[in-house]
């Protein structure tokens, strides 16, 4: 699937630095997603969710994600598909198994990737998060690449906005929700990151 290229070096920085630009991240591969919208005024983008997809569930490798995000998916194509009919979803990021990075949305814009969801006292996550899918199928384990850029990732978005918070779909929306699962190792990030345990669901700070 061809990728589309994000802001133009050269155009107006609007404070941005060498890894962003209009919400874009430099080591991504942008493909825009029309299943967005802006965030409301004053919003403060200050959490990153995590999620994990495979489609179909446990298949990797090929471009049914993508073609997910950008409502190019043939519905027909898979059995599974029939069941998700008609859904208009994105994500900001997208880890492949192999460490290759995706970017669906510009951070400074409003992903849908949370749904009904609630996290340190406030509703609709989508508002003022920033969403990252790992290929991968929940409770299953993830790969050593994909911690690797998942780490790289969360420190430049943390460099760039107020990030105060980290959490999976599973606690910002839990019992509808159940990624990234027990498979994803909780504790390997936060010592990759070294941010404060308190940043973390407090569910996970022994894992």
């Amino acid at each position: 699937m061809p990728t589309t290229e994000a802001p133009t070096p050269g155009a107006p920085d609007n404070g941005d630095d060498g890894l962003w630009q209009a919400g874009w991240y430099r080591f991504a591969k942008a493909l825009r997603s029309p299943n967005f919208g802006p965030r409301p005024a004053g919003a403060q983008t200050d959490l990153i969710v995590l999620h994990s997809i495979s489609l179909p569930p446990g298949e990797y490798g090929g471009d049914a994600v993508q073609r997910l995000f950008t409502n190019q998916l043939d519905w027909d194509a898979h059995p599974y598909f029939q069941s998700i009919r008609g859904l208009e979803v994105s994500s900001h990021f997208y880890v492949r198994r192999n460490g290759e990075l995706w970017q669906f949305v510009s951070c400074d814009d409003r992903a849908w990737h949370a749904g009904a969801s609630s996290w340190r006292g406030r509703g609709n996550c989508n508002d003022d998060s920033v969403g990252i899918e790992l290929e991968g199928l929940e409770g299953r384990p993830f790969d050593e690449p994909q911690y690797e850029t998942l780490a790289s990732l969360c420190a430049a978005v943390a460099q760039h906005y107020p990030i105060a918070h980290i959490a999976g779909h599973e606690h910002i929306a839990p019992g509808r929700k159940q990624d990234p699962g027990a498979g994803f190792e909780w504790r390997r990030l936060r010592e990759q990151l070294g941010w404060n345990p308190q940043m973390f669901p407090p569910q996970v700070t022994q894992r």
